[in-house]
């Protein structure tokens, strides 16, 4: 079992960054392709970005690429989301997520991921 803690969330002016962690715990977290997702109100959940077990992939959703880096850390078995150049569109609450079932590359589907964060509101002000 993967129990996940998001942190890094705030409010932040149109332009900035804020960078989000994912303390995880489990020792089969590098079993486990990552990803974040993020929810705003009266919207569905939706993907921005997937890393795979090993690091070696990553994915992004159109509105981030250029912007966003996912990024983990197996040792510290903990995995980031930088968020650069932040516009208040990306205002949400930010979850991270683990899943199995693509290990190498990390799902765009939230129902593919098996365990997730309480996760960490992020706030754009314009």
């Amino acid at each position: 079992q993967v129990q996940l803690v998001e942190s890094g969330g705030g409010l932040v002016q149109a332009g900035g960054s804020l960078r989000l962690s994912c303390a995880a715990s489990g020792r089969t977290f590098s079993s486990y392709a990552m990803g974040w997702f993020r929810q705003a109100p009266g919207k569905e959940r939706e993907f921005v970005a997937a890393i795979s077990w090993s690091g070696s992939y990553t994915s992004y959703a159109d509105s981030v690429k250029g912007r966003f880096t996912i990024s983990r850390d197996n040792a510290k078995i903990a995995v980031y989301l930088q968020m650069n150049s932040l516009k208040p569109e990306d205002t949400a609450v930010y979850y991270c997520a683990a899943d199995r079932t693509l290990p190498y590359t990390g799902s765009r589907r939230p129902n593919d991921y098996e365990y997730w964060g309480q996760g960490t509101q992020v706030t754009v002000s314009s």
